[in-house]
């Protein structure tokens, strides 16, 4: 676990603290840089503040970092990922930039697990298998840049998370939009305007085959961020899908130990550098003074002692938007009518009930369900994407009606990880005999939004319904899911996931709604898109939920601040850093491609 003490500065032994020693402790203290959750994105910025020599502290309120990226055992000798699993960082600037290598990151290069381009792949429906075509293929590689040549894919998924918005007021247009210029020089029989408006199934519809590959491709975006069905987010939609692909990384959960150990490598890169760590340390206020966020202010029950840590040149809020503004920023400090449209910002859709499965024997495909040998093992499954009448289904009970599921089981969409997609040397269970699979993921309704009530699918005996339900589901395809093989289920609700990770608003895995309104140049809002909060100088924000891109891409959202930071003059790095090729400086700002 990183952070189970309360102030976490490096691994190796430091003398007993003069609170230890019982000695009188400062009751301020200052940093140049004050970060407020000490999960992904906040960290990923404290290594990047730290690299470029600034002292930086970072709060957290659990008594451990890392945020949605953990990974813990339930019982002895089995992991599970209660949050995040899958590494959807593989083409961004931070691997190079903040050599997460030297801190102990080591990624699963295995070649012989399949994947979604190989050879004989076959997508599961609700009828059986249905495989998936050369024409699928081969129109995939097109329409994200594979065939374009060297970078050229890299380039694609950088260019829609890897860069920040353009300044306020630009006029975005099919030529300055990032994601635009690379199809216009890499891919140019792809570039339409078009592309601005269309949804995925719009853009697939013109390139690719079989519709069980495209609604499977959809449903990964919905499950990752801008939705396959939304207009104006096509290739938003795309790259959420590709990000988590094939050549952007070699498998989903190719970390070595697991999407924590990713975490690890990232939380030691930024105490290598100096950055402190506070864990236990809730944060009651943004202390503002004069305009400008000059610190803040512990919550009473702070572990640590000093209540008061003062910020000489910038506050960083890497908390979901809703709390920073509404609780840590407050009424006294923002204008009425803004308070009310950071309110109103959509957390639906990206809510996941997850389960596990402790078994104890290997689970097996039903006849109609198994793959041609050598591929007849249990590699998980996306499963029901036979059409996108059934996808529809799902999303309109579960952002339509918002309401708990009242689809069949055997017609419900989810994703699953499969216990064979680890490497051997890192097993996912240590107990003889024993086999543990999951996540599966299932979308269903945000509990802020449901008619039924916030706790609908968590009252006396709901979630024991809701956990038969998604056994009956896996149970479609497999055929050895029965008491005597299933020892015990390891579930969460989203209302679960937001009581162990208050990161996690409504279980949201994207913080808010990844749709046109709230996304790039208008996430979360239009004034607020290039991460600086108007009116509050030195303020920051670097939380999924109130930063491009949001979702699930890793490493995004502190690369992009880092451009602000510097135009700022907040931060000077060295010749380590780059900027996006298509970052578009502010006037009169310092450039962040100088």
């Amino acid at each position: 676990m990183v952070g189970r003490t309360a102030d976490v500065r490096c691994a190796r032994r430091v003398a007993p603290s003069r609170e230890r020693r019982g000695e009188p402790v400062a009751t301020e203290e200052t940093y140049d840089v004050v970060i407020i959750g000490a999960g992904h994105n906040g960290t990923t910025t404290a290594a990047y503040l730290a690299k470029s020599g600034l002292s930086v502290c970072v709060l957290e309120d659990r008594p451990e970092c890392g945020g949605a990226q953990e990974t813990v055992e339930p019982i002895a000798g089995v992991r599970i990922q209660p949050h995040a699993i899958a590494n959807y960082a593989g083409s961004a600037p931070g691997w190079e930039q903040l050599e997460l290598w030297k801190y102990g990151f080591r990624m699963d290069w295995d070649p012989r697990v399949t994947v979604e381009l190989d050879t004989d792949r076959y997508i599961f429906t609700g009828d059986g298998l249905s495989q998936v075509t050369e024409a699928d293929m081969m129109g995939w590689a097109k329409i994200t840049c594979m065939l374009a040549g060297e970078d050229a894919f890299r380039d694609l998924m950088r260019a829609t998370f890897w860069c920040p918005p353009h300044p306020y007021g630009t006029e975005l247009n099919e030529h300055n939009i990032p994601f635009m210029q690379v199809y216009k020089e890499r891919q140019p029989d792809v570039w339409t305007r078009e592309l601005l408006e269309m949804t995925m199934f719009d853009l697939m519809d013109e390139y690719l085959d079989t519709e069980p590959f495209k609604v499977t491709q959809a449903y990964i975006a919905l499950s990752s961020g801008a939705h396959g069905h939304m207009e104006g987010v096509a290739i938003p939609a795309l790259c959420s899908s590709a990000t988590v692909m094939p050549p952007a990384i070699a498998k989903p959960v190719g970390p070595r130990g697991n999407i924590h150990g990713y975490y690890h490598a990232l939380f030691r890169c930024a105490v290598a550098h100096g950055a402190t760590f506070r864990t236990c340390c809730p944060v009651e206020e943004i202390i503002i003074n004069h305009g400008r966020a000059a610190g803040v202010r512990l919550r009473d029950d702070a572990t640590w002692a000093a209540k008061k840590i003062w910020a000489r040149k910038a506050v960083i809020s890497a908390a979901h938007i809703k709390p920073t503004f509404l609780d840590l920023i407050g009424p006294r400090h923002l204008d009425a009518g803004f308070m009310q449209r950071i309110k109103d910002l959509s957390l639906k859709g990206g809510s996941l009930y997850m389960s596990h499965y402790l078994t104890r024997e290997e689970f097996r495909y039903r006849p109609e369900y198994r793959l041609p040998p050598p591929k007849d093992a249990f590699t998980g499954a996306f499963f029901n994407m036979g059409s996108r009448e059934i996808y529809f289904k799902n999303v309109e009970n579960v952002l339509g009606r918002q309401e708990n599921l009242t689809i069949s089981p055997n017609e419900a969409m989810w994703g699953m990880v499969a216990s064979s997609l680890y490497d051997p040397t890192n097993p996912q269970c240590t107990r003889p005999d024993r086999v543990i699979n999951g996540p599966l993921w299932m979308m269903v309704p945000t509990p802020q939004y449901n008619v039924d009530g916030m706790d609908a699918m968590d009252k006396e005996n709901e979630k024991k319904v809701w956990d038969e339900f998604m056994r009956q589901s896996l149970g479609c395809i497999v055929e050895n899911l029965d008491d005597d093989n299933l020892i015990r289920m390891f579930t969460d609700s989203p209302y679960e996931q937001e009581i162990r990770n208050t990161g996690m608003l409504g279980g949201s895995w994207y913080g808010i709604r990844c749709d046109r309104d709230q996304w790039w140049n208008e996430r979360p809002l239009p004034e607020l898109a290039r991460y600086r909060v108007p009116g509050i100088d030195g303020l920051y924000l670097a939380h999924q939920s109130a930063a491009h891109p949001g979702g699930l891409c890793l490493m995004a959202v502190g690369y992009n601040l880092m451009h602000i930071l510097i135009e700022d003059e907040v931060a000077d790095p060295g010749d380590w850093w780059y900027a996006s090729p298509w970052y578009i400086p502010e006037q009169g700002k310092r450039p962040a491609n100088a």
